[in-house]
């Protein structure tokens, strides 16, 4: 019996308030920043083939970690990795994807998600996702992947629901999203009810989302004229260089969620998170100590008098010893040593100055 699920994960971004540990050759994708041992794309793949079987999981990445691709998921069919030439946000991404299934299985139903989330009850992340792939199996619709929220978080995006009663196991039909919002807005939408966090997990019919891509994005859509005849064929390599050299910058939020009707949100209660920035790796993906401190530490350490900082560093043979600091961050690489308070303003402030030409080796 033919399997028609499939999963796309999306494994092609910088992460660049990940530096200095996440680098332009070395994003934050393929970095182990959890207790797991793992990539944070290698656990990715590992979820998702509980679900779906090896053979219908496809990764979509830039030329240039083709290679690391590889080395984190050997067992990896050529065929199921998606190369872009260079990257223009999801909604290039997963356009391409989608021709690439439709040419393999006109019936196929994708699961398309970032490679980067951290996911706790698995048991119940699994049974989530093949409701919702049965759901998107025998409806045209499209359906997104709402986290009922746990407190007013300012770092993820939101969904609201049209029908303000969270109903579990049942897709409820999407009235707005929002983009990350002010932390009084987000307490706001938190106390309301009528809000989920937007996960960035999708389902839906290959077939539908591509016909919503050319209704809603046409600027990205018309590039791909003749894909039909061209994917597949060694016409190909030079067909994607010319859509990815005129293609608009898109995410697909803003490409198609955010316009169409027939969005639909499937509450979701396991364990999530988005792994955005320091902060939230400090509250999501570590545990922290008794005075607040998140310590990833490969040697030895003598930490003292230290409250609610970040301590990351890689090296096996090296002494971290800290004294008197409160609400920093200290990260420790091969080349870098970055010690700043942890708010985004001063780490932003890093980040303006890696533009400067004399810094381009430690992007």
């Amino acid at each position: 019996m033919i399997n028609h699920n499939y999963c796309v994960i999306l494994a092609g971004g910088g992460g660049s308030r990940f530096w200095p540990v996440s680098r332009e050759n070395r994003p934050k994708q393929f970095l182990d920043l959890t207790t797991s041992g793992k990539s944070l794309l290698r656990m990715t793949y590992d979820r998702m083939s509980r679900i779906i079987p090896a053979e219908n999981i496809l990764v979509v990445t830039i030329d240039k970690y083709a290679d690391l691709i590889r080395k984190e998921i050997p067992e990896l069919e050529d065929r199921n990795l998606l190369l872009e030439p260079f990257g223009k946000h999801t909604a290039p991404s997963i356009a391409f994807a989608s021709y690439k299934l439709l040419r393999r299985d006109p019936e196929a139903v994708m699961i398309s998600t970032p490679a980067d989330h951290v996911i706790e009850n698995v048991h119940l992340f699994e049974q989530t996702i093949e409701n919702a792939l049965d759901y998107a199996a025998d409806k045209n619709v499209l359906i997104t992947l709402g986290i009922v929220p746990t407190s007013a978080e300012a770092n993820f995006g939101y969904i609201q629901m049209a029908d303000s009663e969270i109903r579990m196991g049942e897709p409820v039909k999407v009235k707005t999203f929002t983009e990350k919002p002010d932390a009084e807005l987000a307490d706001v939408f938190f106390k309301s009810g009528e809000f989920l966090w937007n996960s960035g997990i999708f389902i839906w019919k290959v077939e539908a989302i591509k016909n919503a891509l050319e209704t809603l994005a046409p600027e990205v859509t018309c590039l791909w004229k003749g894909w039909d005849r061209i994917l597949n064929t060694e016409g190909e390599r030079k067909f994607l260089e010319k859509i990815y050299s005129d293609s608009p910058t898109l995410s697909i939020d803003y490409a198609v969620m955010e316009k169409s009707d027939n969005v639909w949100v499937y509450p979701a209660s396991f364990k999530w998170a988005d792994i955005i920035n320091w902060d939230s790796f400090c509250e999501y993906a570590s545990k922290a100590d008794k005075d607040g401190n998140v310590l990833k530490i490969n040697g030895k350490q003598i930490i003292k008098k230290t409250g609610d900082t970040i301590v990351y560093s890689g090296g096996k043979d090296k002494l971290i010893a800290i004294k008197g600091l409160k609400d920093f961050i200290v990260i420790d690489t091969d080349d870098v040593l970055m010690i700043c308070p942890k708010d985004d303003k001063s780490f932003s402030d890093f980040n303006s100055e890696l533009a400067m030409p004399e810094f381009e080796k430690y992007r």
